[in-house]
C-alpha cells in the first residue's frame, strides 16, 4: 500500500476539498480517485444518519472498500448535528487519517460545513440549553413558517440565506438574537484558515440540463433500490417529520405527501427533483463564494485525478 510522506507534523497540511451540487457525481469519482492513499471525510448533513441510506445516496459497502469514508452512520436520525459538532468530528478524522499515513478528502454537498471547517465558527454567542429549549418551545407553538417570518423581521439577511425547511438554522438564528439582541448575520466569521490549511479545492459542475436529467434518473434508481420501503421502515420505527434526519431531500417529501393526503409517487418524485434542483442552485451560489476553486466538469475525471496527484506530489 502506498503511504504518504508529509514534510511537517501538521495533519492539516495536505487536504483536498471536493464539492459540488447534489447528484453531480462525487461518489463515483471518489471510488476511482481514492485507491490506497486517501480517506474520505463525509461532509453531507444527511449521510451522518443511520438508516438513511437510499434517500441520501449514501456510499455503499462496496464503494466503501474502494473509497473509505469517515463520519458516515454516526448518529440516529432524531439527533441534532451542529456545525460545531461537524468541525470537532472532522478534526478528529483528519488526525486519524494522517496518523494512518493517508490524505483526507473532505467531500459532500453541505456548503457551510466546508466554510466553517476551513475558517471556523462565527463570533456569535454560543448556544445554551436554556435559550435553545425556550426557542424550540416557541417554534413548536407557532410553527416553523411563523418562526421564519419572525426571522425575516429581525434578520432579513439570514432569512434569505436559510432554506424554508431548515429548522435547525432558523432556530439557531433566533437563539442568537434572543441572547445578544443582534441578528446572527451581524457576527462575522474568521478570514484566516484554521490550522494553516491550504487545501486543494475542487468543484464539480455539469450543465443545468444534464443535472436535471441526472436528478430524475437518480430518483428512479432510488425507487428501484427500495426507497419507499426504507421510508416505510423509518415510519414504523417512529420517524417524525421534525427529526433532523427527516429534513433531508428524499425524505421530507414523503412526510409532506402524507400530511397533505397525497399518495402519488410521481408527485413525490417531482417534488424531490424540484427541491433537488433548487438546492443545487443554492449550493452552487454558496460554493462560488470560495476563492481558488478549480471548477471542473464532472465528466472530466482524469483532469481531477491529475490535479489531485500533482497536489499530493508537490
Amino acid at each position: 500500500m502506498m503511504k504518504v510522506t508529509r514534510t511537517n507534523n501538521n495533519p492539516f497540511s495536505q487536504i483536498v476539498f471536493l464539492f459540488g451540487p447534489t447528484g453531480v457525481g462525487k461518489t463515483s469519482l471518489l471510488t476511482k480517485l481514492c485507491k490506497d492513499q486517501f480517506t474520505v471525510i463525509n461532509a453531507d448533513s444527511v449521510q451522518v444518519y443511520k438508516g438513511l441510506d437510499i434517500g441520501s445516496a449514501k456510499v455503499s459497502q462496496e464503494q466503501m472498500k474502494l473509497a473509505p469514508h469517515k463520519l458516515i452512520d454516526i448518529l440516529q436520525p432524531w439527533e441534532q448535528f451542529s456545525v460545531a459538532k461537524f468541525i470537532d468530528e472532522a478534526d478528529k478524522a483528519v488526525e486519524a487519517i494522517a496518523a494512518d499515513k493517508r490524505i483526507p478528502i473532505l467531500s459532500g454537498g453541505t456548503a457551510y460545513y466546508f466554510k466553517h471547517f476551513y475558517y471556523g465558527l462565527s463570533d456569535a454567542p454560543k448556544s445554551n440549553e436554556e435559550t435553545r429549549r425556550h426557542v424550540a418551545a416557541w417554534i413548536e407553538k407557532v410553527g416553523l413558517a411563523a418562526a421564519r417570518e419572525k426571522l425575516k423581521e429581525i434578520d432579513p439577511i439570514s432569512y434569505n440565506k436559510i432554506a424554508a425547511n431548515d429548522s435547525y438554522r432558523i432556530a439557531r438564528a433566533l437563539e442568537v438574537f434572543e441572547d445578544s439582541g443582534k441578528p446572527r448575520s451581524s457576527f462575522g466569521i474568521p478570514t484566516t484558515p484554521r490550522h494553516d490549511m491550504n487545501p486543494l479545492i475542487i468543484g464539480l459542475k455539469r450543465s443545468p440540463e444534464e443535472m436535471e436529467r441526472r436528478m430524475r434518473l437518480r430518483f428512479s434508481l432510488m425507487m428501484e433500490a427500495g426507497l419507499l420501503d426504507e421510508v416505510r421502515k423509518l415510519i414504523r420505527e417512529g420517524a417524525k417529520p421534525d427529526w433532523p434526519g427527516m429534513q433531508g431531500i428524499g425524505y421530507r417529501e414523503f412526510f409532506s405527501a402524507i400530511e397533505n393526503g397525497e399518495d402519488s409517487l410521481s408527485s413525490i418524485g417531482d417534488a424531490i427533483v424540484r427541491n433537488s434542483r433548487l438546492y443545487a442552485k443554492r449550493q452552487l451560489t454558496f460554493f462560488k463564494s470560495f476563492a481558488n476553486v478549480h471548477w471542473i466538469d464532472a465528466e472530466n475525471e482524469e483532469e481531477v485525478i491529475k490535479l489531485v496527484n500533482s497536489y499530493v506530489q508537490a
